[in-house]
């Protein structure tokens, strides 16, 4: 049976390609007009164009020249306007069993000679020297070499010529496809040529005599490669698309694009595109390649990605032409159209009671879109049983689970068991779906735990009138146990009482005032004052309870006039007023509106107008001076509860006025004239003070004057003396000077200082002058005072020695000296060598005998002791100084 159906085939082939053979096609000639608008019809070779006696039904036609086109039914039209002499193409048939068939046409003007061919297609014509360009089918199968035209010269007509080529796929690549016949002219082509590399070629053809003279002009010949639909269609560019899902019909999702190599705006590169399976979801625009939804329905749960297969066939997708297959990929991106869905009917789950901000249970749920996206994560919300916040709800984000947590504690005596409610929903909408958000139910069972005693209602309400008296009962606080409903054995203490106004009995819970409840205190805030209670049970639990005290106002306070001190300013015969406001802290109709009226001492002077429930205005009945005034006013609440209180308004020429109150110009000047006056006041009596002080420290440790008789008739000069200061090997031991002749004989001429410094920098000085001596020192040791004054003495040098007079007794001065020396030395001796010429005798000039001024220096005294006269010659600058002197004398 096998071998039967292969040899019906073999033998219909046989037909078929016999009658081929025998069908000679010739070429079409025809003549047109010179110029050839578009759209005209050239009705010639119908007949052959349609395969008329070739037993072949024609189904597709493609013309060579893209300047022509062929209708279904053989006709030839012009696509655009043209401008020929002569014209010459091919059209390719296709007939129903996928042969082709090759018809040319020839085209020339009416006005030109043409010659028509009555030969088959391959008999040759010969041409004149400048023939159409030749053409040729591109990969045209063997034998090989064929005659493709022959070219002539009508230089052969006088001359034995000879024809050569030269030039492209001549002698230039690609080198030996074409052959010429040097005798006749007949070109050949010696192998397939692919359109897609050389879609023509142009060469020189050149005519010599046997002599090898060329004897015509050269000949530029064209030859044409005619498209063969030899190239399959191919895909360029991408081919992932990505489309959501559940969107519309119609929705574009992308371009598939494909290219073909053949010949451009000819069926062969017409390329169909075909959908070869997902065709139900998808649908592609057959000549674009534009894909777009068909339905509304894509589900990315379903399948995420789709791989359609797509053909791409040219020839317009004719069943004969060439083809290529390809996959597209289009991947559904998610949308929220699967809403969270809970694994169980029913959740169970425990907790104990009192336990606060504790995980009761995690409640899983499925979503089938894309994991940990917003499409996927879920919220949850307690929808049933949470009225009174006692839960809350939370979602893993690894998990997606719902977490339900407890906030406050849960009461198993009043709830065993909470039932709620639990809905699962995403944080977009659903989209595409009909389906609602799902809730399950949940039983909370609620464990029993031993709790301390419980204040029934937690916050208490009691209104307790103010001033009551102390110990007044104005309720009970009282707390149950939950297990045994009753309030045996519970203590009650109070936790916090800011002004320590109630007092509680421990076993009863009674509540009594300690102190006064006072409605105006800062305590109380609207009314309303807090206490905390404490009951404690006999096993130490503890439970808390508030009580607020709304506390009922009494006519207590009475009204008062904040600012007494009021300034009116003085506008010339103009009578002039001011407000005067009262404040009362009770509230009505234990305050406003206020009565004011004039007290029993006022003297008509002034009146009242404008009240108000908390004001009055208060005016000068007569013009008054400048001056303060004492207004007596009345002011009381509406229960004519007050008491009369004293206004001071101050009348004066105002300089300005702030906030409506009037500022007095000469007493604001006055005011501030006193502060300065009171600072410069104040620094004038410190300076005072401190040149006090200095002119009685000066006054105070002055040195005694002491006068001095030159009776050795020095001239009042002071000698050098040979007595030197304390050399470096003296650092300590006293320094004495022994009474002798030696040292206060009568050849001592000179006066001689000798000057002695304690360690504590106190100097006492002994003054030697002819016969007499002055001596003064004052010391401060440690805790001993010493104090010594001399007098002049004309005998100390008739005793061959010096006395020290004192207030003391000698012996005591010579002990005090010797103390006072040890310490001097001791000094000296921790001073640097410098210090000691500052206690050296020093040599001055002599002024002369007679001479006012004495002698001059460091040493120079006046002429008479403890005289003040000089005060009187100095400047008036100093006369205050001498006259305090003066005083203190």
């Amino acid at each position: 049976m096998y071998e039967r159906v292969l040899f019906a085939v073999w033998l219909l082939t046989l037909v078929l390609f016999q009658n081929a053979e025998s069908c000679e096609l010739r070429p079409v000639l025809a003549q047109v007009p010179k110029r050839l608008p578009a759209g005209y019809v050239i009705s010639e070779g119908t007949e052959e164009l349609t395969l008329k006696g070739c037993a072949a039904n024609p189904v597709a036609f493609t013309s060579s020249d893209p300047d022509f086109a062929v209708n279904t039914d053989g006709t030839i039209i012009t696509v655009r306007g043209l401008v020929i002499t002569t014209k010459r193409f091919s059209v390719l048939v296709q007939d129903e069993s996928g042969l082709d068939w090759r018809v040319d046409i020839i085209l020339s003007c009416k006005d030109e000679a043409s010659q028509k061919s009555s030969s088959v297609v391959h008999k040759r014509i010969k041409r004149r020297w400048r023939p159409l360009p030749f053409s040729l089918i591109e990969n045209d199968s063997p034998p090989f070499p064929k005659d493709l035209e022959m070219i002539s010269s009508d230089s052969s007509v006088n001359y034995t010529v000879d024809y050569h080529i030269s030039g492209q796929g001549v002698t230039t690549d690609p080198v030996g496809l074409f052959l010429l016949d040097k005798k006749n002219g007949m070109l050949k082509v010696t192998r397939a040529v692919d359109r897609e590399q050389y879609p023509q070629f142009n060469f020189i053809a050149r005519v010599y005599d046997q002599n090898g003279r060329e004897v015509d002009a050269h000949l530029p010949i064209t030859v044409i490669v005619e498209d063969k639909n030899d190239n399959a269609p191919e895909f360029i560019g991408g081919r992932l698309f990505s489309v959501e899902e559940r969107c519309r019909a119609g929705t574009p999702i992308g371009q598939v694009n494909a290219t073909d190599k053949d010949q451009a705006n000819t069926t062969h590169t017409l390329i169909k595109f075909t959908l070869l399976n997902a065709t139900d979801m998808f649908s592609i625009e057959p000549f674009t390649g534009k894909l777009t939804a068909k339905t509304n329905t894509l589900d990315r749960e379903a399948q995420d990605k789709v791989f359609v297969n797509i053909e791409i066939r040219d020839m317009g997708g004719n069943p004969n032409g060439l083809f290529n297959r390809g996959t597209v990929v289009i991947t559904l991106t998610d949308v929220n159209d699967n809403p969270p869905t809970f694994k169980e009917k029913l959740y169970k789950a425990n907790v104990k009671e009192n336990q606060e901000n504790v995980l009761v249970t995690r409640i899983p749920v499925e979503d089938k879109d894309l994991v940990n996206t917003i499409n996927w994560t879920a919220l949850f919300e307690v929808t049933k049983g949470n009225e009174s916040g006692q839960f809350r709800m939370e979602t893993d984000p690894k998990t997606n689970e719902g977490l339900l947590y407890v906030v406050k504690g849960l009461d198993f005596e009043k709830t065993p068991v909470v039932k709620l409610e639990i809905t699962a929903r995403n944080a977009v909408p659903l989209v595409g779906t009909d389906v609602a958000w799902l809730s399950v139910p949940l039983e909370l069972t609620v464990g029993d735990e031993d709790e301390g005693p419980e204040f029934n209602p937690t916050i208490l309400y009691l209104k307790v009138k103010e001033n009551v008296p102390n110990g007044t009962v104005i309720g009970t606080y009282k707390a149950l146990d939950p297990e045994t409903k009753n309030s045996n054995g519970i203590k009650y203490y109070k936790v916090t009482d800011p002004g320590n106004w109630i007092t509680v009995v421990e076993s009863t819970g009674e509540l009594r005032t300690a102190n006064t409840i006072d409605r105006e205190s800062p305590l109380v805030h609207q009314d309303k004052y807090n206490i905390t209670i404490r009951a404690v049970d006999e096993s130490k639990k503890a439970g808390r309870g508030m009580v607020i005290i709304l506390i009922e106002d009494e006519n207590d306070n009475m009204p008062v006039i904040p600012s007494t001190d009021l300034v009116i300013c003085s506008k010339g015969d103009a009578l002039s007023s001011v407000l005067v406001e009262a404040v009362d802290q009770d509230k009505p109709p234990f305050s406003t509106p206020f009565i004011f009226e004039f007290g029993a001492e006022h003297d008509g002077k002034w009146k009242l107008k404008d009240k108000t429930d908390s004001s009055v205005v208060l005016e000068q009945a007569v013009p008054l001076p400048n001056g303060l005034y004492s207004v007596p006013l009345l002011v009381k609440d509406l229960q004519g509860f007050g008491k009369e209180q004293t206004v001071n308004v101050r009348v004066c020429s105002c300089e300005r006025e702030e906030n409506g109150a009037g500022i007095c110009g000469a007493r604001s000047a006055s005011t501030s004239l006193g502060s300065l006056g009171v600072l410069a006041l104040v620094l004038s009596s410190l300076l005072l003070l401190l040149l006090c002080l200095l002119v009685i420290f000066i006054c105070s440790t002055k040195r005694d004057k002491l006068y001095l008789n030159d009776d050795t008739g020095t001239g009042g000069m002071l000698l050098k003396s040979n007595t030197e200061a304390p050399g470096e090997e003296v650092k300590e031991g006293a320094l004495m000077i022994i009474p002798g002749t030696d040292a206060m004989d009568g050849s001592h001429q000179s006066g001689t200082i000798k000057n002695v410094t304690s360690s504590a920098g106190n100097i006492g000085q002994q003054f030697f002058q002819g016969g007499g001596v002055y001596n003064t020192t004052t010391q401060d040791f440690g805790t001993e005072k010493y104090y010594t004054s001399g007098r002049y003495d004309n005998n100390l040098y008739g005793n061959g020695g010096f006395q020290k007079f004192s207030n003391t007794n000698t012996l005591d001065t010579w002990n005090t000296n010797g103390r006072y020396l040890d310490r001097k030395l001791a000094y000296f001796g921790g001073e640097e060598e410098g210090r000691y010429a500052d206690d050296l005798l020093k040599t001055y000039g002599n002024e002369g005998a007679g001479s006012p001024a004495g002698s001059v220096g460091c040493c120079s005294i006046l002429g008479e002791p403890e005289s003040l006269e000089f005060l009187n010659t100095l400047g008036p600058k100093f006369r205050p100084l001498a006259d305090v002197c003066y005083t203190t004398k």
